[in-house]
């Protein structure tokens, strides 16, 4: 079995560093996980625990889905928390409304159904994630630095292609590796 998701890689850019050093900084007597910067990244389905039979015909489908879909670019804009300021679990930055981003996860998603691969039933919700909460002290902060990057364009993405990852699980933290690589052009 091997853990699997597909994404679009997203380089970080000086814009989303100093806003993630912003919330470190602020945040730095709370207990919160950061993504590692390398592993920046948007899932467009996460697969979980898959047999490894099924990691060519999921290539093969993303081959065929991806190829001619066209290159796209992705606004990062704004920010805010999972489940909700009362009690936050994910530190996210979102993505601009992108007709050819919520296209391309239909067309993932219509190919993994038609491999029978049973997905979770939520609807996408394209983000990054900044960090997982352990434990917060004060909740008005998080508030306040989340409140200041609310609506700012952060970054411009360009979408080129997209990827299947294994996530390795290690004690330092997940370890994202890339199996294959399907270029949208």
């Amino acid at each position: 079995m091997k853990r699997i998701f597909i994404a679009l890689k997203v380089e970080a850019g000086e814009t989303l560093l100093f806003m993630i050093s912003s919330l470190k900084s602020v945040l730095i007597k709370d207990t919160v996980k950061w993504t590692n910067p390398d592993n920046i990244h948007i899932t467009l389905a996460f697969l979980g625990d898959t047999d490894g039979k099924m990691i060519k015909p999921i290539s093969s489908m993303l081959k065929e889905k991806c190829n001619g879909s066209g290159k796209f670019e992705l606004i990062l804009k704004g920010s805010g928390v999972f489940r909700n300021l009362s009690d936050p679990r994910i530190i996210w930055t979102g993505i601009e409304p992108s007709e050819k981003l919520m296209h391309l996860n239909e067309i993932i998603m219509n190919g993994l159904k038609d491999l029978s691969i049973k997905m979770e039933g939520r609807p996408f919700n394209p983000h990054l994630t900044i960090g997982r909460i352990k434990h917060l002290n004060d909740k008005e902060t998080l508030k306040a630095v989340i409140e200041q990057y609310q609506n700012s364009e952060i970054q411009l993405i360009p979408v080129n292609e997209v990827i299947l990852y294994e996530s390795i699980l290690l004690q330092s933290g997940p370890v994202y590796k890339p199996i294959a690589k399907y270029n949208l052009e």
